[in-house]
């Protein structure tokens, strides 16, 4: 193979790769709403420690325990919307005060 076609067919690989990835991620609800994704890293939570338990044991290795994360997704969103939601409407008053503000310290240089 040439360097073009080489090239080409490294190109190709990386975009199915990555057509596989979305694909995936979007059916398995990962890319639906805060409800759907909760879901999957649930689902997700459930089937990985047993088929890497699984992998780990065909293979002989050891690997150390897994801490328990205890992480609401559709909480953390929430949450995460709420307090920007917060600062936009705060954000004109804060403005204001700090328009003020600025030109106080402006007439004290002036002075």
């Amino acid at each position: 193979l040439n360097c073009c076609a080489f090239n080409s067919f490294r190109f190709l690989v990386k975009g199915g790769l990555a057509g596989a990835a979305v694909y995936v991620a979007y059916d398995q609800g990962l890319l639906g709403s805060g409800i759907e994704g909760a879901e999957a890293l649930k689902k997700a939570q459930e089937t990985l420690p047993p088929a890497i338990q699984e992998w780990t044991d065909y293979l002989g290795w050891e690997l150390p325990s897994t801490p328990k994360i205890d992480f609401s997704l559709s909480a953390s969103w929430n949450k995460g919307v709420h307090t920007v939601m917060s600062a936009l409407s705060a954000a004109p008053s804060r403005a204001c005060e700090y328009t003020v503000e600025g030109w106080k310290y402006v007439k004290d240089l002036v002075k």
